[in-house]
């Protein structure tokens, strides 16, 4: 092999080593599916569309990135919203809040504190409201949601194994060093516990954020998912070129 062809095969190879991946696994008898997108990837959050009104759908999306020549990758919603579909709690969008951050105990699990934020920089992390309050990192894109499922390697102290409250949920967990972010969904309804521990204890990430259940959905085309649903508040994805 000629030195010309060995590169050439090298950058061949650059742009699926840079893309998230997706896939089923199972943890404790419950069967997920997961992506994991690495620090450095175009990892983003939508929300508002250029016309001023919520993107809603991975479609709208799409059309949106399709006209700078680019699509989405995989998405999921991230986090939880108001009838109208605005954000409850932070949303930073590509450096824009387009609302603030809740400290206070509220209803429901947003309310269920702590809760918290995930954060995109150079790298990501979750990171406790209050904590965040205290010393804001410079997010480009952020959601807060609740309750955060795991938090230096604890699980939520409100958490309830035996909880009959079972829905289709998703979220994300972080690793140590903000380096990976893996995006989580379950294929069968899971309560709170259940669903913490897929972070903790199956994928060894030491904290982890509840985005929101029953309206959970996916967008993997790679995989063959294109989770139909209600419209959505806010969106997180990864962004790669067109074909």
């Amino acid at each position: 092999m000629t030195a010309k062809t060995s590169l050439a095969l090298v950058l061949a190879l650059l742009p699926s080593l840079a893309q998230a991946t997706c896939r089923d696994i199972s943890h404790d008898a419950q069967a997920y599916t997961i992506c994991e997108v690495s620090a450095g990837e175009d990892l983003r959050l939508f929300h508002t569309a250029p016309d001023g009104t919520p993107f809603a759908s991975f479609e709208r999306v799409n059309t949106a990135l399709a006209a700078t020549g680019r699509r989405l990758e995989f998405a999921m919603n991230a986090g939880m919203y108001h009838p109208d579909r605005s954000p409850v709690g932070l949303l930073i969008e590509d450096g824009t809040r387009r609302s603030p951050l809740i400290t206070r105990a509220g209803p429901g699990n947003f309310g269920l504190l702590p809760n918290g934020v995930f954060c995109v920089t150079d790298r990501f992390a979750v990171i406790e409201s209050r904590a965040y309050q205290a010393a804001p990192p410079v997010c480009r894109h952020a959601t807060q949601s609740g309750p955060l499922l795991v938090a230096g390697g604890h699980l939520h102290p409100r958490l309830r194994p035996g909880s009959a409250s079972r829905h289709i949920r998703n979220g994300v967990g972080v690793s140590r060093d903000g380096s990976r972010a893996v995006f989580a969904i379950s294929n069968a309804p899971v309560n709170l516990d259940q669903f913490a521990r897929l972070f903790r204890d199956g994928l060894g990430l030491p904290d982890a954020l509840y985005f929101d259940g029953k309206v959970s959905r996916l967008y993997a085309p790679e995989i063959g998912r294109h989770d139909p649903g209600l419209p959505m508040g806010p969106i997180v994805g990864t962004v790669v070129a067109r074909p």
